[in-house]
């Protein structure tokens, strides 16, 4: 830093009554008017010179300080407002996707019942359907077992009739004979199984 005569003022005007008291005892409570002034006229010169070298730097610096603190808050505020919308819009996506996810649930539980009732039905008509062909085969196997019944039956009584007549049977006399035994067998067959 260079000196200019300006800021050397100060120094003298200070050193001036150090210099002069120098052949003279001090007397600590003593009042020096010269000192005093020289004091206040050094702290003015001084005041003047900061206000005019240092205090534009040392404003400058401030607002700079200032400006810089200003924009940071700025820029934390910004930030903040930007952290809350993202939180606001990811709290709302959360909600959209607890949302969907819940109707796929119902849904797939929808599909489910659907599919268990498709199912249930599907089941109940095959078990109707191999009901009615058990019965059916049931039936048939009924209506050949008295068929076998009643043949043997016929010749079996044909036989018995035969020995009993002791005499050969005609075929016209056989099937007569079968017929007859035959509608009696079946109408005891039928009232044996209404009971």
């Amino acid at each position: 830093m260079r000196r200019t005569p300006l800021t050397a003022l100060p120094l003298v005007l200070i050193a001036a009554p150090v210099l002069a008291a120098e052949g003279k005892a001090m007397n600590p409570i003593g009042f020096d008017l010269l000192q005093y002034g020289a004091a206040i006229a050094v702290f003015l010169v001084a005041l003047i010179v900061l206000r005019i070298t240092a205090w534009p730097k040392i404003a400058a610096g401030l607002e700079a300080r200032e400006a810089k603190i200003r924009s940071e808050v700025f820029a934390t505020e910004e930030a903040r407002k930007k952290a809350e919308d993202l939180i606001k819009q990811h709290q709302r996506e959360l909600t959209e996707a607890k949302a969907s996810a819940e109707r796929s649930i119902e849904q797939a539980r929808a599909e489910q019942a659907r599919l268990a009732a498709d199912l249930k039905v599907k089941a109940e008509a095959e078990l109707n359907a191999m009901r009615d062909e058990a019965r059916r085969s049931i039936e048939a196997a009924k209506k050949a077992a008295v068929a076998e019944i009643y043949e043997h039956a016929a010749a079996l009584s044909t036989a018995v009739a035969q020995q009993i007549l002791q005499r050969e049977v005609r075929p016209d006399d056989h099937r007569r004979f079968v017929d007859e035994i035959v509608g009696k067998v079946a109408k005891d067959l039928a009232a044996s199984s209404a009971s």
